[in-house]
């Protein structure tokens, strides 16, 4: 079944070419978004044979430019190290929040505004690094979207290397789905809420941010929450100066893993996975189980997803039968379409935000096309 059936050519093309050949990683640029409606979902599916123009988004880590950027010309607040000190307690333990092979991330409190912050501490080694930090600060400084986490500031005091980011008061996305400490699970409607709000900010840093960005490491740790449950893409996830191409789950993307070239239909197959942890409740990697095909999410998923008497079997228990199952139909067809091993094949996030609109239609949502 075609998802995306209402795109001409011309409009998909041009927007794929949007970002150019020469953006070359995880950058922004703002083609015209066309206002096509979303097609229903009950067409006639694109097969994994008809290719689709490809497209490599900018990477600004691996296009580090032979000149520092000045940082008088970076719009963002410059923290001494002694002012993110006293915003932690000294980087108290009670104030750290998360460690991974990137750093470490503390929360505080800025004494100046009295402003709830996430700052973290990067690992980085070298002269080279250090001078990418402040092109990745410079990139950062630049986003502007409510699904996107807002870089506050950031230290580069001696051998410091600090991002000060907003702080998301709930936290990452897989604690509420994992996390059997957590008692109140999500329900159908907030799950999808979140995908359709992560889908307009991947959306918005494939295809209006100015060179485009791919984000590389999408995953449910990686999507923090506010009060109210609404998600925002880690702007730390977008810093890849420490930080492995693969995914740290162990997911290994089939058409990065043949050309080892990072591009925006990699970031929409991980955001299929995302869907799939979002339906099932099951980690996109988990060990515990007893077969292989059990253990990876997409490997279990795949003969469900083209079977629609079969797509029940994919809902999380703790959902039950909470749920309407005519957005159930369409959000697994959206999550199919992404997971098409045929990355050429996979639709562009503008046609994921456009086709959402039709699950979140099918669950009485409000629906949000673009922000």
């Amino acid at each position: 079944m075609n998802l995306f059936c209402c795109f001409s050519s011309s409009n998909t093309n041009a927007t794929r070419n949007a970002a150019g050949p020469a953006a070359e990683s995880i950058e922004e640029s703002p083609p015209t978004v066309t206002s096509a409606q979303p097609s229903s979902l009950e067409s006639t599916r694109t097969t994994d044979t008809e290719p689709r123009p490809k497209n490599v988004a900018g990477n600004s880590s691996s296009q580090a430019p032979n000149t520092v950027p000045n940082i008088n010309n970076i719009p963002t607040q410059i923290f001494t190290f002694q002012e993110l000190g006293a915003a932690t307690k000294k980087f108290r333990k009670d104030h750290l929040i998360g460690e991974g092979h990137y750093g470490k991330v503390y929360k505080g409190i800025l004494g100046k505004i009295g402003r709830d912050v996430a700052i973290k501490e990067l690992n980085l080694r070298g002269v080279q690094e250090k001078n990418k930090f402040l092109v990745e600060v410079l990139t950062l400084s630049k986003i502007r979207h409510a699904n996107v986490l807002n870089l506050v500031g950031y230290c580069a005091d001696d051998n410091h290397r600090l991002l000060v980011c907003e702080q998301t008061p709930r936290g990452s996305l897989d604690k509420y789905l994992f996390d059997l400490a957590w008692q109140h699970p999500l329900d159908w409607s907030t799950r999808m809420r979140i995908a359709n709000d992560a889908a307009l900010g991947l959306e918005y840093l494939h295809n209006k941010f100015n060179p485009p960005l791919t984000y590389r490491k999408l995953r449910t740790s990686s999507i923090l929450l506010d009060e109210n449950f609404n998600p925002k893409l880690s702007a730390f996830g977008l810093s890849n100066l420490a930080a492995p191409v693969m995914d740290t789950n162990g997911n290994c993307v089939p058409s990065y893993a043949a050309s080892a070239q990072w591009r925006v239909e990699e970031d929409v197959f991980n955001f299929g996975v995302i869907l799939l942890e979002l339906i099932s409740g099951r980690r996109s990697i988990d060990r515990s189980k007893p077969s292989y095909y059990q253990q990876h999410i997409v490997d279990w998923a795949r003969p469900m997803l083209s079977d629609k008497r079969r797509h029940p079997e994919l809902i999380d228990p703790l959902i039950r039968d909470d749920y309407p199952s005519l957005a159930l139909n369409r959000a697994v067809d959206v999550a199919a379409m992404c997971l098409l091993q045929n990355a050429s094949c996979r639709p562009i996030m503008i046609d994921v935000v456009l086709s959402f609109t039709a699950v979140m239609a099918a669950g009485g949502e409000e629906i949000t096309l673009f922000r």
